[in-house]
């Protein structure tokens, strides 16, 4: 069976031409899941990071994942790292980052809780999933979608439900480009950065000792050259 990576978007139909082309774009995904119950082991199945430290996946054993401030100007130093904020008695900040092409459109997310969370002694008051371009510690940094697992609670496993705002859902149309690609020296290219935040509120807060959470989200990457017979001509002559 073979495998292979490629860049460019992904297209598919079996009429190229015409005015009944039916060619569209695929959908891909990418997915990541995580195990409070793995607190150490970078490059292990569900490792779910610790403080100041999210994780990054997609069907590979779980590493420790790389943010950044988001930052579309190239920086002959590469792109500037930041790191989610330590744990308090009052906030606990768990999460996953991953990384798409500029301007994909993001279709939708699924956030699954196949266990929910335990901390022992810990007193939350309230636990939402913020999804952004970069870390966020409440909704107005949730640029593209904001899920709650409890008000009061860790809330009940199951899928939950993702919220969208008419400003997220136009964020969604086109990711942005967030990360200068640091191989690449003075010729860079973009990426696009997606984060999953996990924020617990509460008092007496400790580091949970269990609870799953599967992220996925499905995009499709667009192209901006399509139906420009000039720059991009094959199969765009209608």
């Amino acid at each position: 069976m073979g495998r292979s990576t490629f860049e460019g978007p992904v297209l598919s139909g079996d009429n190229r031409f015409g005015p009944l082309r039916d060619v569209g774009y695929v959908v891909l995904e990418q997915d990541a899941y995580i195990d409070f119950a793995v607190a150490t082991g970078a490059g292990t199945a569900g490792y779910a990071g610790s403080s100041t430290q999210f994780v990054t996946s997609n069907n590979i054993p779980n590493q420790a994942g790389q943010l950044y401030t988001p930052n579309s100007a190239f920086s002959a130093a590469g792109p500037t790292t930041t790191t989610p904020t330590a744990d308090s008695a009052t906030a606990i900040y768990r999460g996953v980052v991953l990384y798409l092409p500029i301007q994909s459109q993001l279709l939708d997310f699924i956030v699954d809780m196949p266990t929910a969370i335990t901390a022992t002694g810990s007193t939350p008051s309230g636990t939402n999933i913020y999804i952004g371009n970069q870390f966020t510690v409440s909704s107005a940094g949730a640029t593209y979608a904001t899920a709650a697992v409890g008000t009061t609670t860790y809330g009940t496993a199951g899928r939950l439900t993702v919220s969208y705002s008419a400003a997220e859902l136009a964020a969604m149309l086109a990711t942005t480009s967030d990360i200068q690609n640091p191989q690449l020296g003075t010729q860079p290219s973009f990426f696009s950065q997606l984060v999953f935040t996990i924020a617990i509120a509460g008092t007496g807060l400790v580091a949970p000792t269990a609870g799953q959470f599967s992220f996925t989200v499905r995009y499709t990457q667009s192209d901006p050259n399509i139906g420009n017979s000039t720059t991009y001509p094959y199969g765009n002559f209608d």
